[in-house]
């Protein structure tokens, strides 16, 4: 059974840091895409950054670039997402998803919440 488990969100400044972890289990996790997902206050889901797999090339979205790194152990099985200069717009529910094939997710975790404001 698969399984995702967040955390690591909190409540922090603008300008502060969060470590956020997911904990997989249920899969080979090596063998896999995983990405994070975030979903702010009446918005839809977006995409954060992803890991492909096979290559280990990284995405970011632009709106993280820069102040966002996307990390993954496979000997822990624990994909990883450090935030730093967080601004107010980062507030939201942060999911980690695992890569289905053919470029979609297909399970995601319950998800952590990010929350930043003064």
């Amino acid at each position: 059974q698969v399984q995702l488990v967040e955390s690591g969100g909190g409540m922090v400044q603008p300008g502060g840091s969060l470590r956020l972890s997911c904990a997989a289990s249920g899969f080979t996790f090596s063998n896999h895409n995983m990405a994070w997902v975030r979903q702010a206050p009446g918005k839809g889901h977006e995409w954060v950054s992803g890991i492909h797999t096979a290559t280990g090339n990284i995405g970011y979205d632009e709106s993280v670039k820069g102040r966002f790194t996307l990390s993954r152990d496979n000997a822990k099985n624990t994909l990883y997402l450090q935030m730093n200069s967080l601004k107010p717009e980062d507030t939201a529910r942060y999911y980690c998803a695992k890569g289905g094939g053919m470029g979609a997710y297909d399970y995601w975790g319950q998800g952590t919440q990010v929350t930043v404001s003064s």
